[in-house]
């Protein structure tokens, strides 16, 4: 179980680092793999982050016509199926603290001719700039672990929802079975952070993000981080053994 560090120090991957500090260097690590993201994605997870999204995508059960902001949007493939759901009439709000990943999201929901309804806004999960009640349903996928309080993430995610809105949150978590957990420590560390150093000569990076996977808060721990929110009908869905959780809540 992750928990936050105190309010002058928090975690980067394995590092105690100063709580101020901690942007920066997410920043410098996504300005460094922005380019091939989603080849290493494809790569590290042989293609299965896809599935996840799918299934995290099933359950926002979106309509036509609704407004969508995605969090951490990174190169947008959850703005992408999001914006297909809702039609022209509705609204997807691309956000991300890293102006890079931000760009390279936009460009490729330019090649695929969806312009209409994607906006695009450099933001802070923390302290997100829209107004209360406006979101129909707010995503995040594999974001949250990068952000430095992630309660304060998950109050100005709460805040901007409508009632009856919902967040759903994929994010890599705990591996219920041991077999698996084992299995998946030799993959992370030894060869993740080599591919890394393969596709991207960037073997620092990978480590990192190995290393954030292992401090983010397990599935039962989001949960209570959720209610504590104010999330109501809180629950998660185990994929892949735990090794991935949908974490779903409503505000109401």
């Amino acid at each position: 179980m992750a928990l936050e560090s105190n309010h002058r120090n928090t975690h980067f991957g394995f590092q105690e680092v100063p709580t101020d500090e901690k942007a920066k260097l997410v920043a410098d690590v996504f300005h460094s793999v922005a380019a091939k993201y989603d080849l290493m994605n494809d790569l590290m997870s042989f293609g299965l982050h896809r599935i996840w999204k799918r299934f995290a995508i099933n359950q926002a059960a979106l309509h036509a016509g609704q407004r969508v902001l995605d969090v951490a949007s990174g190169t947008g493939d959850l703005a992408k199926a999001c914006a297909k759901k809702i039609g022209p009439t509705g609204k997807v709000i691309m956000t991300d603290i890293n102006e890079a990943m931000l760009q390279v999201g936009r460009d490729r929901m330019t090649d695929a001719g969806l312009l209409q309804n994607i906006e695009y806004v450099i933001a802070d999960a923390e302290c997100l700039p829209f107004a209360e009640n406006d979101f129909d349903c707010v995503t995040i996928a594999f974001g949250l672990r990068n952000v430095t309080d992630k309660a304060a993430a998950l109050r100005s995610m709460y805040r901007v929802l409508k009632p009856g809105g919902k967040l759903l949150i994929l994010e890599f978590s705990k591996p219920t079975a041991p077999i698996i957990s084992k299995f998946y420590d030799l993959y992370s560390f030894k060869i993740i952070p080599k591919i890394g150093e393969l596709v991207t000569n960037d073997k620092d990076s990978y480590q990192y993000l190995v290393e954030s996977i292992r401090m983010h808060p397990d599935q039962e721990t989001l949960k209570s981080m959720l209610i504590t929110a104010g999330f109501e009908d809180t629950e998660y869905f185990n994929l892949c053994g735990g090794v991935v959780a949908l974490h779903k809540g409503y505000k109401y």
